[in-house]
């Protein structure tokens, strides 16, 4: 579900109109914001008639919900990927950083602007089932660097369970600023950070 506006047709035929409205929010939500972009620029882009996006979406929240689910799922491939090449937990811990720099380099349609997912929870409202996604991922995120650095020090689990905070909070703060300053750069320095932290364990 990556912004790149490039679509591959199955046997010559067009995507599903639910494929391409997701394609288009995706594209519209992170280059515009959730709160600029409405419907009919969504199914205009899309090249679907209005109903089609309340034929498969029961409202524009619920769009943003499916999108948020996508891209979560898209960074998880993207992690799953990078673990298939993994020798070992550090480079686990690892391949969680580069799943985030593999997400930074997506040809985005007006570059890089940072975590897709906490730009959209910053336009959602306090409650809003939106922000319950995102905070899932980021806690999801820190997960996974805990397990495997918990294998790494299976004899020190509460240091392992600190230094994923930490190197999430590192990660974290890594993409604001590549955000900020619209390219990947600053995610290549955590992980170069990230990785003089392993070494010291």
């Amino acid at each position: 579900m990556s912004e790149t506006g490039v679509s591959t047709a199955k046997s010559g035929r067009r995507r599903p109109a639910r494929e391409r409205l997701l394609a288009a929010a995706a594209r519209r939500f992170y280059a515009d914001g959730v709160a600029a972009t409405g419907i009919d620029t969504i199914t205009a882009e899309a090249g679907v008639a209005k109903m089609s996006l309340y034929n498969n979406f029961s409202s524009k929240a619920d769009l943003v919900r499916a999108y948020l689910d996508a891209r979560h799922e898209e960074w998880l491939n993207l992690y799953r990927a990078r673990l298939e090449r993994a020798r070992g937990p550090r480079d686990g811990v690892l391949a969680v950083f580069d799943a985030y720099a593999d997400h930074a380099a997506f040809a985005y349609e007006h570059g890089f602007r940072g975590c897709g997912l906490l730009n959209a929870a910053a336009e959602l409202p306090a409650g809003d089932e939106g922000r319950a996604v995102v905070r899932a991922h980021k806690e999801q995120v820190e997960r996974l660097i805990a397990d495997h650095l918990e294998q790494l020090l299976p004899e020190r689990s509460e240091e392992a369970r600190a230094t994923a905070e930490h190197l999430a909070f590192l990660l974290e703060g890594a993409m604001a600023r590549a955000g900020l300053e619209g390219d990947g750069y600053r995610l290549q320095h955590a992980r170069a950070m990230a990785t003089t932290v392993l070494d010291r364990l």
